[in-house]
Parts: structure tokens; sequence; C-alpha cells
């Protein structure tokens, strides 16, 4: 079993089982989906309300297509968890974060330390993302 850290409280899809994007088409009752990079998360768009947990996998640790698959994803509206899977490290969780991922499932056991660090690492934000927390600009008075 793989080291799970998820930033929701409770009600997690820890044990769901994700099937993969090609064959979520045909599974009525699928609930959790996993894309692979290339894949079109557009693909999901209208399924997202039938959507507990989507999976997307980071084969490496330099692959960023993962990035935009959950961007489009939260932005469409997705409420359900996003969990980056595969070569994930600690460098990436908080960018990740940003782009609206909740939970992570690295191939590799991080240090919970580390974690805490990286979330904390960048208090303001420049950009407007995902993530409620408000960029910088955005929190000027008068």
């Amino acid at each position: 079993m793989l080291e799970f850290y998820s930033l929701r409280d409770g009600g997690d899809a820890a044990e769901l089982p994700a099937v993969t994007l090609e064959s979520f088409a045909g599974q009525s009752n699928a609930t959790a989906v996993r894309i692979e990079p290339g894949e079109d998360a557009r693909e999901l768009l209208p399924f997202l309300d039938r959507v507990a947990l989507v999976e997307v996998n980071f084969p490496v640790f330099g692959d960023g297509r993962g990035y935009s698959a959950a961007r489009i994803l939260r932005e469409a509206g997705y409420a359900g968890e996003l969990r980056a899977v595969g070569d994930v490290a600690v460098d990436q969780l908080s960018h990740m974060m940003r782009c609206g991922f909740d939970s992570f499932a690295p191939d590799k056991p991080l240090d919970p330390k580390l974690i805490e660090e990286a979330f904390s690492r960048f208090p303001g934000r420049y950009q407007k993302t995902i993530d409620p927390r408000p960029a910088v600009w955005a929190q000027r008075h008068g």
C-alpha cells in the first residue's frame, strides 16, 4: 500500500479503485478515474457530478502535464478529490496544491515534516489560481 496524504478533512476516497479514462466511458458505475499523461482531462467534463476521485499520474518527476489536467478539472467546477499519484516529490507539493490537487499518493514515502514545510514555505501568492488563498495583490486595501 502506498503512503497516502490528504489535505481534505475526512471523507477521502482513498480506497476507491480508479479505472482508466479509456474504460471510464463504458463504466456506468465507476466513480474513480485515472488520467495518464497525454490523455485529455476534458473528456471527463460531462461526468464531473458523478466522479468522486480523479487520480492524475505523474510517471516521472519532470512530466508536468498533470498540472494542466488538474487545473482544467478544477476550473470546470470539479469538487471531488483530485489526487496526484506516481513520482510525486516534496518539491512539487505546493505547486500541485495551487493547481487543485488535494491528495497525494507518491511512489515513495515522504517525510511528514518536509510535507508540512512544503505547504508553508511560500505563504504569499502572486498569481490567482485554484486554491482558496487570495493572491497578495488581491489583499491590498485602499
